[in-house]
């Protein structure tokens, strides 16, 4: 049995792909420790000859498969990787991003230390170049290696939503049917969320393991959750729907109001930035977000920002051609803002996650 099954789906990643690969093959665990399943999604560049160049080369390591047709997202390429894997652990890459070399060692030892269900490690962004960001995403001196849980608070702060930084027990991700969305942005949402909320062994370690390429810095294909469409938005309610009904039914509101301030921060400002959207476009996501904005008073979430709230609440309040005039007032001022600043922006603060705690649901 292989120790670690691998899944990366790749959609026309051409470019990064032999990166990706490589740097799973060069892990100091030892490539014959470690399953790689390849899903390619019907991609129109030369993707999936890169992924069986390389499975002719590692016949007993590498699988690679092709979906019957293009799936829109990442769930379905990974559900059928999951269906095919052996080994005794799961991870997952996406094809335009790379692990460190250490990573699978690092996130054996303790998963297999602890006899975890779920292991959570940090991780850095990465320019389109590859250049890795200056700091991680969780601070190093204040974020050791502990156990998580859902009701502590500093737990919150390293449960993100990516399926990529996680080690995960196969045994315990089929024992409790845990699957991606299919066909909708927000699929590793849904996942990681629901593995979090089937388990009490769970651990973070502050090493860096993954790096994640923001590919929205060149004038060429970015990454499906850059790619703002109207179908995206669409999509993204959807799913919001979906995961917002897995917490409700496991009886998690308290947790999931971390997530919503994560998500509602996140939607809005994708939603105010995006130049694929019409005024008529627009409009017409508002009225179906409408929903999602109302559970910023019934969970007793505010925005992070004065803006942001005065814009969730005329939208509430239907008033949608007034709200696109502060969209575009918005996305305006943001121009003019660093990447990294706006990046930051569209994350809550700490005071804000603070002030939630501050008020329970009653």
């Amino acid at each position: 049995m292989f120790k670690i099954s691998v899944i990366v789906p790749t959609y026309n990643d051409e470019e990064y792909l032999r990166e990706c690969i490589e740097h799973i093959i060069k892990q100091d665990i030892g490539f014959e420790n470690i399953q790689l399943i390849i899903i390619d999604d019907q991609s129109t560049d030369n993707s999936y000859e890169v992924a069986i160049e390389y499975a002719k080369k590692y016949p007993n390591n590498i699988i690679v498969k092709k979906t019957d047709k293009n799936s829109n997202s990442g769930g379905r390429p990974r559900n059928i990787g999951i269906e095919y894997a052996e080994g005794k652990y799961l991870m997952f890459s996406d094809a335009d991003d790379y692990f460190s070399y250490d990573a699978f060692r690092t996130m054996y030892r303790k998963i297999e230390e602890e006899q975890a269900d779920i292991v959570i490690a940090n991780w850095n962004y990465m320019d389109e170049d590859g250049k890795a960001w200056e700091k991680p995403v969780f601070d190093i001196n204040r974020f050791k290696s502990f156990k998580l849980s859902l009701n502590d608070y500093n737990s919150f702060w390293v449960m993100n939503s990516s399926m990529c930084n996680k080690i995960f027990n196969r045994e315990f991700i089929k024992r409790n049917e845990i699957k991606c969305l299919e066909g909708l942005p927000g699929e590793d949402t849904y996942f990681t969320m629901n593995s979090f909320l089937c388990t009490e062994k769970m651990y973070y370690i502050p090493n860096i393991i993954y790096y994640y390429r923001q590919r929205n810095t060149k004038n060429k294909a970015a990454s499906t959750s850059w790619n703002c469409s109207k179908e995206f938005f669409i999509g993204q309610n959807e799913a919001y729907k979906m995961t917002y009904e897995l917490f409700l039914k496991k009886g998690q509101l308290q947790f999931y109001r971390f997530l919503y301030a994560r998500n509602m921060t996140y939607l809005l400002y994708r939603f105010i930035d995006s130049t694929k959207l019409s005024d008529e476009d627009r409009l017409q996501l508002m009225e179906k977000i409408r929903w999602f904005l109302d559970l910023s008073n019934t969970l007793k979430v505010p925005a992070c920002q004065k803006s942001l709230m005065i814009l969730i609440n005329i939208i509430r309040s239907e008033k949608y051609a007034e709200a696109l005039d502060i969209c575009k007032i918005i996305a305006e001022m943001r121009t003019y803002m660093d990447v990294d600043v706006r990046h930051s922006m569209s994350k809550p603060y700490e005071e804000m996650y603070k002030e939630i705690l501050n008020k329970p649901l009653e």
